[in-house]
């Protein structure tokens, strides 16, 4: 901070973090200076030139950074899809930013670069998901050219029985989607007994893991569509297209 100019402010990922979400901030550190500074570069640092509005900086940490609002939408401008959507799900999730706010900035910033990743990133959020690799796996469906899945449905048995919330459900397929972290090692006698329930419900269910999720996306969306077709067949399910 005590080497940017007055009137910088932290930005990109680096207010992203500053913000709280859960992203790398400092390779490199991202600063935003005024248009008109005397200076193009600070070794460590990636600089942007751009007008500051006084709504468009806030003291988050003690330390300046662009507003949240302005943050995600700059950071999703330049992200992959997938990864904008992994960082608009947190930050919705944990009530950092609300969609109309986006969408707003989203109006007001038309020849933006980047401007049309944001839009589809906000079209594809989800305030529900609960994790960066959950969000991920929705993503490889949806991405995959799969209907999108709802996201964290509680599911009940016929005698309304809370049994389970599942990560994403497709309702008239009645097929659930997890992702398994590493926490599901420590977990695995509750969740088999978790899984049996499910299945007695009448509940099929497909497991990930991140191996699936990052180095086998087609064979799990392979293995998402056969479950789907089979329940099209079969009379309850979604007709896939494509």
């Amino acid at each position: 901070m005590r080497r940017l100019p007055a009137g910088a402010a932290f930005s990109g990922l680096t207010a992203a973090w500053l913000h709280g979400l859960d992203v790398e901030p400092c390779n490199p550190i991202e600063a935003t200076v005024a248009a008109d500074a005397g200076v193009s570069s600070r070794s460590g640092m990636a600089l942007r030139r751009s007008i500051l509005d006084k709504d468009d900086v806030v003291r988050v940490r003690g330390m300046p950074a662009t507003s949240i609002v302005r943050t995600l939408a700059e950071v999703c401008c330049r992200l992959s899809l997938m990864e904008s959507v992994v960082v608009l799900d947190e930050a919705l999730h944990h009530r950092r930013v609300r969609v109309e706010q986006l969408s707003v900035w989203a109006q007001h910033n038309p020849g933006r670069r980047g401007i049309c990743n944001l839009r589809r990133a906000i079209e594809h959020a989800e305030p529900a998901a609960e994790s960066p690799m959950e969000s991920r796996l929705r993503m490889t469906i949806v991405l995959g050219g799969l209907p999108r899945p709802k996201a964290q449905v509680p599911i009940h048995d016929d005698r309304g029985r809370f049994l389970a919330r599942l990560d994403l459900y497709y309702q008239e397929a009645r097929l659930g989607i997890e992702y398994d972290g590493g926490h599901h090692r420590d977990t695995l006698a509750e969740d088999n007994r978790r899984q049996n329930k499910l299945l007695n419900a009448g509940i099929r269910l497909l497991r990930f893991t991140r191996s699936d999720v990052m180095n086998a996306p087609n064979l799990l969306l392979d293995q998402v569509r056969a479950m789907l077709t089979a329940a099209s067949a079969g009379g309850r399910g979604l007709q896939l297209v494509g």
